[in-house]
């Protein structure tokens, strides 16, 4: 009999409709991984942020149709990824399940699916290929309670990043490769590798996102010039700035205005994001483009999510496989610790 193993993919999840907007915000800053406040003050914080911001997040989802594409994105990517490891792996019987964190279904629905399949191990898939203690550390946690409502069993081991994995990069360069090669203005160009932004503070007490963030644009940058693309600026930058707190930088709405001033095209590649969703489709496909157009840049593209892609299925199945192979309960796509020792929040805290 076929050994069971189910993939449990992790990701922000949105609004299905936008009746949905404001509890879906709601659950999102109730998290204590978002607004680190004791309750009842984060749920009473969190009701007035969710109870402000809602209807301008209805105008965002509104350019979507009233919500997020991004379980149906996902939705896609597991079942693709779930022919490729049952085709790859045709002694094993392999099901990719979906979790959201702050939308359904989410982690106890998913667990409780899980459960009911019964398999003989459980392999944790975040759709965040940079470890943030606000995304990938709040999934885990929130699965982990999940998993002992249910009475989950099985032996389990988790991803907590791959930054740097063989298929997301070359997914990620091909694609903006396709972009340098089509582009023909004359202007000077400047790639923009841009990333979801957090406050300061927060990589301030040792989350590793922003330096993975960088290293994975500068795992892009290495193979574009080893396939002949080199002539070329480029800045990591920020994106989706909110609320009085200080963020890292620079912001990219920064960037596209430093573009114009300088009369220079600007390529945004979304470095963090591997599905469309608000923050592609609406922040840097409308918004920005305008951005652009008001400040001077003479031609703006925006690479897209690599979603499908082959090469990015292919690198996921292939870091599936080598976490089967070993023994660690979580680990990255390198077999040590990446992470640098300033970055205490690694969840592979362990020289």
């Amino acid at each position: 009999m076929k050994r069971k193993i189910a993939v449990v993919t992790f990701n922000l999840g949105g609004p299905d409709r936008p009746e949905s907007v404001q509890p879906f915000l709601l659950n999102l800053f109730n998290d204590s991984a978002i607004i680190g406040l004791p309750n009842p003050f984060r749920w009473l914080l969190a009701h007035f942020i969710s109870w402000r911001r809602a209807p301008v997040a209805r105008k965002i989802y509104a350019h979507l149709g009233g919500g997020s594409p991004l379980l149906k994105l996902t939705g896609e990517q597991c079942l693709t990824l779930e022919d490729r490891l049952n085709r790859d792996h045709p002694d094993a019987a392999y099901r990719v399940f979906v979790a959201m964190r702050y939308w359904h279904p989410m982690s106890l629905e998913t667990a409780d699916h899980v459960g009911s399949w019964q398999p003989d191990e459980i392999v944790l898939l975040p759709l965040y290929p940079q470890y943030s203690t606000t995304t990938t550390g709040s999934s885990l946690v929130a699965w982990e309670r999940a998993a002992q409502a249910v009475g989950l069993m099985a032996e389990t081991r988790a991803i907590c990043c791959y930054p740097e994995n063989t298929g997301w990069i070359m997914a990620q360069a091909e694609l903006l490769g396709q972009a340098l090669t089509d582009w023909q203005e004359s202007h000077p160009l400047r790639v923009l590798f841009s990333a979801h932004g957090l406050p300061k503070k927060i990589i301030a007490g040792g989350d590793p996102y922003q330096w993975q963030v960088e290293r994975t644009s500068q795992a892009i940058l290495d193979r574009l010039s080893h396939d002949g693309f080199a002539d070329f600026e480029s800045v990591v930058c920020y994106q989706s700035r909110v609320g009085p707190l200080e963020w890292i930088g620079p912001s990219t709405d920064d960037e596209i205005i430093r573009a114009g001033h300088e009369e220079r095209g600007v390529i945004v590649v979304p470095v963090a994001f591997v599905s469309e969703h608000s923050e592609t489709l609406v922040e840097l496909d409308i918004e920005y483009a305008e951005l652009a157009a008001s400040c001077g840049v003479p031609r703006y593209v925006r690479v897209p999510a690599v979603g499908n892609h082959r090469h990015f299925i292919s690198g996921l199945a292939d870091l599936l496989a080598k976490v089967r192979e070993g023994t660690q309960r979580i680990c990255s796509d390198v077999p040590h610790r990446r992470c640098p020792s300033a970055c205490q929040k690694c969840p592979l805290n362990q020289s």
